[in-house]
Order: C-alpha cells, then structure tokens, then sequence
C-alpha cells in the first residue's frame, strides 16, 4: 500500500489510476482532485506532509 501525499489515505498502487511521477518517485492517489492539488504543488505536501482531503 501506498499513502496518498495530499489526504493522507491509503492506496494500493496496483488498483489507482491515480499516479503521478516527481523527481523519479512514482506518487499515487486515492482521486484526481488529490492528483490536480499535487500537481500544482509538490513541495508543498512533500515538506508539510497531507493535509486532508482538497474537495
């Protein structure tokens, strides 16, 4: 399982069609809302940690 870095969920990588790769890490997500707030800010979440859900 993987953590969702927005939200905080767990994921399993192998059913999310969520992911994004950053810096050579493969990042994954439990919605696209959670994917689009990562992708206008990485180092953000990747500094602060999640912050709970954006929708």
């Amino acid at each position: 399982m993987a953590r969702d870095p927005v939200c905080g969920m767990e994921v399993d990588p192998a059913k999310t069609p969520y992911k994004f790769v950053y810096r050579g890490v493969i990042y994954y997500f439990c919605s696209r809302h959670c994917k689009k707030e990562f992708e206008k800010n990485p180092e953000h979440y990747l500094k602060h940690g999640p912050t709970g859900m954006p929708h």
